[in-house]
């Protein structure tokens, strides 16, 4: 029987992570995951929780997360007709590979690497945010052909590496290759439910250690700490949605890409054992 000091404990941390994930991602239109990722990892470790599969549980219970946030967002976008299905169609065999070779090779990393990967990866995303410009182009129409066949599996690989949904990748990707931005962002959280749903399927057979898994965890996944951080999203993600319209974003996007950036070389000094 899991200790009960200790789920409230973790209850409180997740409840207030959750929270402020879904005004970030109403906010700013960033995916939940590049803030969940780190936060469960300070979490979990903040309570006794190590050992070299503890990033794998924290990008498995992120995806997990994704799989029904991305679906209300597809939703909700198809029903203002911003979902670019043909784009879906054809990326998203691709991505699903990509998905299930990430999934593979998380399971095979050590924490520490996984750890470094994401610093890497989140400074890249991080000094885009803070630097990218809207009229920046690598073409006039999305890749097709062998750069699709490429590019593709590689959004999937990544995205599950760092634990995220396809609003990372995805929107620039789509952004640099003249899709309008409010379709990007509709078609990327297609991304992310192609991206989650094989990617979790796949973490539910990683086995953790029982001594260093937190309760209730079912393969790689924590159903806590999914459970309570969906129903936080859903609530507060309207709440940033508003505060979007009531203000300029762009000012606060770069406070964020400031902040990832911090969360990154953090994440890279712990990978090196500082």
């Amino acid at each position: 029987m899991p200790d009960m000091m200790l789920l409230l404990q973790m209850l409180v941390m997740l409840l207030v992570i959750g929270g402020f994930a879904g005004v970030l991602a109403g906010l700013l239109g960033v995916g939940g995951g590049i803030v969940l990722v780190p936060a469960f990892f300070y979490a979990f470790q903040t309570l006794g929780y190590g050992g070299e599969q503890l990033m794998q549980m924290c990008l498995a219970t992120s995806l997990a997360t994704i799989i029904v946030t991305s679906v209300r967002s597809v939703l909700s976008h198809n029903k203002k007709g911003a979902v670019d299905w043909e784009i879906l169609r054809s990326w998203g065999p691709g991505i699903a590979v990509g998905a299930v070779v990430g999934v593979l090779a998380a399971a095979s990393l050590r924490s520490s690497t996984l750890q470094g990967l994401f610093g890497v990866l989140a400074l890249v995303i991080g000094f885009y945010l803070g630097f990218g410009k809207s009229e920046w182009r690598l073409g006039e129409v999305m890749p097709k052909g062998l750069r699709r066949a490429i590019v593709s599996p590689l959004v999937g690989f990544l995205s599950v590496l760092m634990g995220i949904g396809g609003g990372s990748f995805g929107v620039p990707l789509m952004s640099l290759h003249n899709v309008p931005i409010h379709r990007a962002v509709a078609t990327a959280a297609g991304f992310g439910v192609i991206i989650a749903v094989p990617s979790v399927i796949g973490f539910f057979f990683v086995p953790i250690d029982p001594a260093v898994r937190p309760p209730l965890t079912i393969g790689a996944v924590n159903l806590v700490a999914f459970g309570v951080i969906v129903s936080m999203t859903l609530i507060t993600a309207p709440w940033g949605v508003k505060l979007a319209h009531a203000m300029d974003p762009k000012p606060l996007k770069r406070i964020f890409a400031v902040f990832l950036v911090l969360v990154a070389v953090n994440m890279l000094r712990k990978a090196k054992g500082f």
